[in-house]
């Protein structure tokens, strides 16, 4: 063995890395990420992995990074980010895991869906008062929809170079749900409203209409917003899996293996993204703030929309449903019969609220294929 190469080869990468102050910052972020997956267990099964991705990225001299043909994150990008493959497949996982019962049975609660998304298009005109430009504001806006594959999907779309700070907010703001959404609900609603009950009645879905909704969904998404068709139709696909009770080997495999392994090479590209050079910048910051921006206007947007409800009900609605309207499935929809729960232990929102949250999933992509389609043509 050559120990006077391999003692250059050594003093040289400390030197590079040295020299490189900023790429230490990176991997310091990186090491809070796990940490944070770890320690706080906000959002671990992807953080941990960017956070790993992240540190890789900032090592000199690897030949691993994007741009370094053949490279392992190289590979991960332009195979699964850069052609969109990654959200999609993570998406017939999440269509495999979720239920659309609670809002096949209270369809109106379709509408909350549609409100909590309002807070995008709120995001998007102030980033771009802030100097954004219009592509870029609107996928800082898609963070407010607490989905994190339609965040990603979006930027790579209209915003690559974005991508990582998108990426880690969008599912930082997922897992901080809990902490983000009740001083909002509280805002926006009061006591007198918080403690209005609204008894829960079961009706049967058939089999029939829980097999057709997906596909019928898939065939209005392609006539109404076709861009939103690649996300909405691996959704539906992995829920008429769950749904059709003849492959259930396909819905677990979807919703275990092909989304656990998936996730791993996500959250390892997204973590490749996270290069000091493109990173720390004060357009990351923005978007980092910006981001609970939208998050916090997607939940007022439902609620103002759940107060019109609760108005046109005569006060039979509560409208704290509302803030389930965005796609954190299922914490939001939690969060909400937990706050309505402090107000008074007997009230059980939580399957009106799973109608909201599963709306908002709908809702979210769909909001997502309007901005690309909208934008399309912009810079």
């Amino acid at each position: 063995m050559d120990w006077t190469s391999l003692i250059n080869e050594l003093l040289r990468g400390i030197i590079t890395l040295g020299m490189e102050w900023p790429r230490i910052i990176m991997m310091i972020a990186g090491g809070i990420l796990i940490w944070l997956a770890i320690a706080k267990e906000y959002e671990p099964v992807l953080l941990l992995p960017i956070g790993v991705g992240c540190i890789l990225a900032n090592i000199p001299l690897t030949g691993m990074n994007i741009g370094q043909h053949y490279g392992l994150f190289d590979v991960l990008y332009q195979g699964g980010i850069a052609n969109e493959l990654f959200p999609l497949l993570i998406f017939i996982g999440v269509g495999a895991m979720t239920d659309f019962g609670p809002l096949l049975e209270n369809p109106r609660t379709a509408l909350l869906g549609a409100a909590g998304q309002f807070g995008i298009f709120g995001t998007l005109l102030l980033a771009t008062f802030f100097g954004y430009t219009i592509k870029e504001s609107a996928s800082i806006g898609i963070i407010g929809s607490a989905d994190g594959p339609t965040s990603i999907y979006v930027a790579s779309k209209l915003a690559p170079h974005m991508l990582g700070p998108i990426a880690v907010a969008a599912y930082s703001y997922m897992s901080l749900v809990p902490v983000i959404q009740p001083p909002v609900m509280r805002l926006l609603t009061t006591r007198q409203h918080r403690l209005i009950k609204m008894p829960y009645t079961s009706r049967p879905v058939s089999r029939a209409t829980r097999i057709l909704f997906p596909i019928v969904v898939t065939l209005l998404t392609g006539i109404l917003v076709p861009l939103a068709t690649p996300l909405i139709s691996m959704l539906m696909f992995g829920n008429l899996l769950r749904e059709a009770l003849v492959v259930e080997r396909l819905s677990k495999a979807a919703q275990n293996e092909l989304v656990n392994v998936v996730t791993i090479f996500l959250g390892l590209a997204i973590g490749s993204t996270m290069v000091a050079e493109q990173f720390l910048t004060v357009k990351t910051i923005g978007i980092i703030v910006m981001g609970a921006v939208a998050f916090a206007l997607d939940t007022a947007g439902g609620l103002l929309f759940g107060q019109l409800m609760r108005i046109l009900s005569g006060n039979r609605f509560n409208p704290l449903i509302g803030a389930a309207g965005i796609s954190a499935f299922p914490m939001s929809a939690r969060v909400v019969h937990k706050v309505a729960q402090e107000e008074d232990f007997s009230n059980f929102l939580l399957m009106h609220a799973m109608g909201a949250n599963t709306a908002g999933q709908i809702g979210s992509v769909l909001a997502g294929g309007v901005v690309m389609a909208l934008l399309s043509g912009g810079s």
